[in-house]
């Protein structure tokens, strides 16, 4: 089923603003103000700042998927890490004492 847009009124660069989202992205987007020590208003002003054109609801959005898609690569890149130097490890030659 669809999540419902939520519309919310925030302070953007001090002015008043409606930014429209499902929960879902409300939620993503707490948890990254709270993982960086931003208020929500603070990070959707930080996300503003740098967007073009687009409307400020698909800016946060587009963020939001950015966010977690980086996430993911760098925990593809720390696995892969990981597996060179296990890998590396178990090639060494044993030395006998």
């Amino acid at each position: 089923m669809k999540s419902p847009l939520i519309k919310r009124s925030i302070l953007v660069a001090g002015r008043r603003t409606e930014v429209s989202l499902e929960r879902e992205f409300w939620q993503a987007l707490k948890d990254i103000a709270t993982e960086r020590r931003l208020t929500l208003p603070g990070l959707v002003t930080e996300i503003a700042a740098g967007r073009s054109r687009r409307n400020l609801s698909s800016t946060v959005r587009l963020f939001v998927l950015s966010f977690y898609r980086d996430q993911i690569s760098e925990f593809e890149r720390r696995s892969h890490t990981r597996a060179m130097l296990a890998s590396a490890a178990t090639a060494r030659p044993r030395q006998g004492h």
